[in-house]
């Protein structure tokens, strides 16, 4: 099987239950979230019929919550294998599978099911042995809590590992175009990489979520790093049809970056994630075509004075935080 690209919510749960379903040998799974019943069932019956399965959970949110709980118990009671993720990261963000030591999913959802029916995301197949492998063997450092080493070859990108020197040369490589979609645009560095691009001649497409679906303490580099790509001439967009999770960059329409990796500080440094370059035709022909369409069924992002305290009044803190930014005094006053 070549490397291919699964876009969600098009290619539905089943796309990822039919490849658990032909599990043979081995499953090992590693998720923020996994709370959807379908995925869930489809595991547990992987299981039933003799596979070894592994589940890698992330055991809390940044702010302690846990949304797992159930789920690790109905895993446990059908005999997984289940694990907390390694204490070393803060987080570990990473959305992933092996089957039978053949095939990788390297993934930008949860297995949750808003991502799996209402959100924008994204899955690369891969059948490479060697990165395969490399996810099996930072799977199983991470099991254990010892030492992982991504290969210098591997497509693979890892964090906190390599991801953000990895995707900085992705960006400064770009000699046309550039298409993003992201919930989070606030590392420094790669902000000023794509300032670097169009400064350069390079078109920049930006597809954001709404400021005000930041959290209170990122609402700053989030409206300021999108405001200060805006100015300098990159067009920043908003999904009309869909919700935006899924994290993409796509460069000349010949070579893309996929995987969980937000371009945040705390993605980069913190926490364990996962994602993919490739330039392999059957994932750049569709992952082209799909960025286009959300691209036609998107909107500008008002980004202006106005617009931003317009949005930031759908926050659930209010306009707090707005008075650091650079908004003119009479707009900040509005209520």
């Amino acid at each position: 099987m070549p490397s291919r690209l699964l876009v969600f919510p098009d290619d539905t749960a089943r796309s990822l239950i039919d490849a658990l379903n032909g599990a043979q040998q081995s499953v090992n799974i590693r998720m923020f979230l996994f709370t959807d019943p379908d995925m869930l069932a489809a595991v547990q019956a992987a299981r039933r019929r003799g596979v070894q399965v592994r589940v890698m959970l992330n055991p809390r949110r940044r702010d302690g919550s846990s949304d797992n709980e159930d789920t690790r118990q109905a895993l446990l009671d059908a005999g997984v294998e289940v694990r907390d993720s390694s204490p070393a990261f803060a987080v570990t963000h990473q959305k992933s599978m092996t089957i039978d030591g053949k095939i990788g999913f390297v993934e930008s959802l949860n297995w949750e099911t808003r991502d799996l029916t209402e959100t924008r995301d994204y899955a690369v197949v891969v059948d490479d042995p060697l990165e395969v492998s490399e996810m099996q063997r930072c799977f199983d450092a991470d099991w254990t809590h010892t030492p992982f080493t991504p290969h210098p070859k591997s497509r693979l990108i890892w964090c906190p590992n390599n991801g953000r020197a990895r995707i900085a040369a992705f960006i400064d490589a770009a000699r046309s175009t550039l298409w993003l979609q992201n919930e989070r645009y606030q590392d420094t560095v790669i902000i000023e990489r794509l300032v670097r691009a169009l400064a350069r001649g390079v078109k920049v497409h930006i597809m954001a979520r709404p400021p005000h679906n930041l959290k209170k303490d990122k609402l700053i580099e989030g409206v300021g790093g999108l405001r200060i790509m805006r100015d300098v001439g990159a067009k920043v967009h908003r999904l009309k049809h869909l919700k935006l999770h899924g994290k993409m960059l796509l460069a000349d329409e010949t070579r893309a970056i996929i995987g969980s990796i937000n371009l945040a500080p705390g993605s980069f440094d913190e926490r364990r994630e996962l994602a993919i370059e490739t330039e392999a035709p059957e994932v750049i022909d569709r992952l082209r075509e799909v960025t286009r369409r959300d691209w036609q069924s998107s909107e500008m992002l008002d980004l202006s004075d106005d617009g931003v305290l317009a949005d930031l009044s759908k926050h659930h803190h209010g306009h707090a935080g707005a008075k650091q930014l650079a908004l003119k005094a009479g707009g900040a006053k509005k209520k």
